[in-house]
């Protein structure tokens, strides 16, 4: 373990504190409630948006990229999105500084007051439905498929390194449609990309599931979600997709001409994930170790550390190691071999170990002389010795193995951590005890999910889509209910 890092059975808000800022993924910016991504840190995030991009391409859609600033006179348009995201909005009032009356610092030019105030996005719907208005016509324009990765701002409180930021790094879709079974075809089919990289890169194993009224985005008729649980037993909104219907058509006044020449306003979909990725690749897999990464998405996959006595040793483990370092790259494997002389091995096996790089191989000159190598894994600790022939295939095979293994485990403690009650009593007693996600019955109404939200601090994460209906009756009010909905305590 780490010289005094904090574990997470003492504190797991400050282990994932430290374990961010310790293992160089991020650190807070001298800007209040931002975050300076490292490049540790950044590299797993581009390999997330790469994989994603792919993903995105594969199902039709195209990148493009809108303005960071938005009229306030747009987000005025649509009530339900200005109501949602007016508390958390920055706005840009003058464009210009100048140097104060004595002298002694900057002060903001009083004649350089904007005719009309700028708000920096917090999502861009307005802006982008404002240009749809030029870009669709006729039904030959439809489907939009457009996506842009880009930075948002949005007024946070209460901030934590990637979980919560004032600006953090996000994609987010827009897409227009000629009906509204293509739009809701669409929203779905993103939640499962969302869901599909979730468990197969990340390794977290998540909910797919529909937002309640309370907890749906601003300005959607629907707002679908991954939900996925940390170790602390808290929930993580890992996506959402949402469809919007007509909503932004309308107050845009984005038509289109169908093929029996009427014009109809278009449907609408919007979808997202961000840098809160990156905090839910941390809380679900690490340990008091340090980072667990997936070997899908670690920056390095495989390190190589020499043990050596003399520069003589050094050079012949050089020569001994290039070739492996060869095979291991012309499969793709993201390899380093760290055979710089600032640093002691045992420092460096402690380093990796960290920041979570999957597969650890230490050669020194007795492994040379059996023509082997000792091999680390990460995640479970285990070490082996391994004949150097056809090395390549072994790590290769093992790095998908921890892949699966990572998220087995995930699974499980989420399975061990989901718990089903029928009684007020037990909720609350279970929430306090044992936490996770909770399946209990509701009676379908916003007054009395506030009121549990206010008692116990829990919200309805999703209601399932793989739910089946069952008849019970609401655990706070005794009403009649059809089927059971998540609740846990949140991130």
């Amino acid at each position: 373990m780490a010289k005094d890092f904090t574990t997470r059975k003492q504190n797991y808000s400050e282990w994932y504190n430290e374990l961010v800022t310790r293992a160089d993924l991020a650190e807070n910016a001298s800007v209040r409630g931002c975050m300076v991504i490292k490049p540790y840190g950044y590299a797993i995030w581009e390999t997330m948006q790469q994989t994603l991009d792919k993903m995105f391409k594969d199902t039709g859609h195209v990148n493009a990229y809108f303005p960071l600033f938005i009229p306030k006179s747009f987000l005025s348009k649509e009530a339900a999105h200005v109501e949602g995201f007016a508390k958390e909005c920055a706005v840009v009032t003058h464009y210009r500084l100048k140097n104060s009356p004595d002298g002694k610092g900057i002060v903001v030019d009083p004649d350089a007051k904007l005719e009309e105030e700028l708000v920096v996005r917090p999502t861009s719907e307005t802006i982008i439905w404002n240009t749809y208005k030029n870009w669709i016509q006729s039904y030959r324009d439809l489907p939009l498929l457009i996506n842009q990765w880009a930075n948002v701002v949005r007024w946070e409180m209460r901030t934590r390194l990637f979980l919560r930021t004032a600006e953090f790094l996000w994609q987010e879709g827009h897409t227009a449609h000629a009906t509204t079974d293509e739009a809701i075809e669409e929203t779905k089919r993103m939640l499962d990309v969302y869901a599909d990289f979730a468990e197969n890169w990340l390794a977290v194993p998540v909910i797919k599931g529909v937002k309640t009224a309370n907890e749906r985005f601003a300005g959607a008729l629907d707002t679908y979600c991954i939900e996925a649980l940390m170790q602390d037993g808290k929930a993580l909104q890992a996506g959402t997709s949402h469809f919007l219907g007509q909503n932004f058509a309308k107050a845009f006044d984005v038509k289109f001409t169908n093929k029996s020449g009427v014009q109809e306003y278009v449907w609408a979909t919007s979808w997202g994930v961000s840098t809160r990725l990156m905090g839910a690749l941390v809380m679900a897999h690490s340990d008091d170790d340090g980072l667990v990464l997936p070997p899908k998405l670690a920056p390095i996959q495989v390190v190589i550390v020499p043990i050596y006595k003399n520069d003589e040793q050094l050079e012949a483990i050089n020569r001994f190691v290039a070739p492996i370092k060869n095979a291991l790259q012309k499969l793709n494997i993201r390899t380093k071999y760290d055979n710089a002389n600032n640093q002691k091995p045992g420092w460096k096996f402690s380093e990796y170990e960290f920041k979570g790089v999957p597969i650890r191989i230490a050669i020194g000159p007795r492994d040379m002389e059996n023509n082997q190598v000792e091999i680390a894994r990460r995640d479970t600790k285990t070490k082996n010795t391994v004949h150097v022939e056809g090395i390549e295939m072994y790590v290769s095979e093992l790095l998908q193995q921890m892949q699966q293994s990572i998220f087995e485990k995930a699974l499980e403690f989420r399975n061990q951590s989901t718990h089903y009650v029928d009684t007020w009593d037990d909720f609350v007693k279970t929430l306090d005890t044992k936490p996770g996600f909770v399946y209990a019955h509701w009676d379908g109404t916003p007054e009395t999910e506030q009121k549990i939200k206010e008692e116990t601090k829990a919200t309805i994460r999703c209601i399932p889509l793989d739910s089946k209906p069952e008849t019970g009756t609401c655990i706070k009010t005794g009403k009649p209910s059809m089927q059971r909905v998540v609740f846990a305590r949140a991130y």
